[in-house]
């Protein structure tokens, strides 16, 4: 009576050892797998007002409709009827240079919308006090 059972069980042992064996060699789905290769490389996008000093930025585009200090960084916000423009100036020296630029609304790839800079740009100038 006890021989059926431990025939069993071994035939069972055997099976399962037999299918681990069989699973060494096959692939994981869950494995990582190779990963993709990195983007082309393209040139980055630069805008002109990048890195321009407080002074020349002004002359640029005038005067800004509202400047925020936080130490010796400044945000200065500028306004056109469809965008608002954001400039950060960050101490560079003894001046301050423009290090980021964002606007609202945004761009479809960037922080700044090129369209909103072009429109700030285009618009007549205060004079610069």
């Amino acid at each position: 009576m006890t021989t059926p059972i431990l025939r069993f069980a071994a035939l069972a042992v055997c099976c399962t050892l037999l299918a681990a064996c069989s699973t060494l060699n096959s692939v994981d789905p869950f494995a990582e797998s190779e990963p993709p290769p990195p983007p082309a490389a393209t040139a980055p996008v630069t805008n002109p007002l990048l890195g321009m000093n407080a002074a020349d930025l002004r002359v640029a585009i005038g005067t800004p409709a509202f400047v925020r200090k936080d130490g010796a960084d400044q945000m200065w916000r500028y306004d056109t009827a469809g965008c608002k423009a954001f400039f950060f100036l960050y101490p560079q020296g003894s001046d301050l240079a423009v290090r980021h630029i964002e606007t609202l609304p945004e761009g479809k790839s960037e922080a700044a919308d090129p369209a909103c800079l072009n429109a700030l740009r285009a618009q007549p100038s205060p004079p610069v006090s």
